[in-house]
């Protein structure tokens, strides 16, 4: 199971990261109403992939 979790999670938070980088640099109203927005999202998405990777270490100590 968590060898599909961790990639996705990891490709879902580079898919948000390079989003909110192309708004930024984009500049004008799409920037201003969206940068700040996938920057927000990328900190979500990191700390779900954070919490995947923890359960992952967790649960190979565990069960091994």
């Amino acid at each position: 199971m968590f060898d599909y979790l961790i990639p996705i999670a990891l490709l879902v938070v580079f898919g948000v990261l390079c989003f909110g980088i192309y708004a930024m640099f984009r500049g004008g109203d799409f920037g201003r109403s969206w940068s700040n927005k996938a920057m927000r999202l990328r900190v979500v998405a990191q700390f779900g992939a954070v919490l995947i990777l923890v359960a992952a270490l967790w649960f190979k100590q565990q069960y091994g």
